[in-house]
């Protein structure tokens, strides 16, 4: 590319051509929201990690380019606290098959679905072979949340970080993510410890999320650190680039 970015938002189309023209194949599209993640951390939390993953998955792979995150996401369960913002899964899934046709209409061969928001996954699951049917692109969806959960643990440990969250949200997992990427957004006056332990899923999508934890905080945001966050990131960034390097049959 012209400019030293994989990021497609920063690029003007000429300089998006000639990467379709040199080889760039690959576009990551994450999927976030705008919803609360406690007291302590912004409601774009979600898209954040968004944008840094899709930038981190893009640069390992070297023939891909991160599209803008879309948001906001299916966070109809966080709706109890001022700020979020949610759409219908129609609409998501929607709009996700316009990025997907309009990828595939400049050339790209891949369109890798990152969502970021556990309540984005089922509509990517589903959508994603959908599209694929639609479309000459692959769509290869990284939608897996047990998965990310157990990554995003795994990095806490790596860290030195002695606690496991069994049902991620705005904890130390999360709050480690947001120091690492934008440590200035963390309002560490505010840090307050959340529901511990395990979690009713039914009950947390069915009644809403402050049916489970008053402050909207699933766990101990106290526990994070910016290491851990920065080793977060790197161990889902480089599962995702494996997984769909496999995809891509390499």
């Amino acid at each position: 590319m012209s400019r030293d970015t994989v990021l497609l938002a920063e690029h003007a189309w000429p300089d998006v051509e000639a990467a379709l023209e040199d080889g760039t194949r690959t576009a990551i599209v994450a999927v976030g929201s705008i919803e609360q993640h406690g007291p302590h951390l912004p409601v774009i939390m979600d898209s954040l990690a968004g944008d840094e993953l899709s930038r981190r998955v893009a640069e390992r792979l070297g023939d891909a380019i991160a599209a803008p995150t879309i948001r906001p996401g299916c966070s109809g369960h966080h709706m109890d606290f001022p700020g979020t913002i949610t759409i219908s899964p129609e609409t998501l899934m929607e709009t996700i098959r316009a990025y997907c046709r309009s990828l595939d209409a400049h050339g790209f061969e891949h369109v890798v679905l990152l969502p970021t928001h556990g309540g984005n996954f089922a509509p990517v699951n589903t959508v994603a072979p959908e599209i694929a049917r639609e479309i000459e692109a692959t769509v290869i969806p990284l939608a897996n949340l047990d998965e990310l959960m157990t990554l995003m643990n795994e990095g806490l440990r790596a860290a030195g970080v002695e606690y496991e969250e069994p049902v991620i949200h705005a904890g130390a997992a999360e709050t480690a993510i947001v120091l690492a990427v934008a440590e200035d957004l963390v309002r560490t006056d505010e840090l307050e410890v959340g529901h511990e332990g395990d979690v009713s899923v039914a009950r947390l999508l069915g009644e809403g999320f402050r049916s489970v934890s008053e402050n909207g905080v699933l766990g101990d945001p106290r526990e994070a650190t910016a290491e851990a966050g920065e080793e977060i990131l790197e161990r889902i960034a480089d599962a995702h680039a494996e997984r769909i390097r496999a995809e891509r049959g390499e």
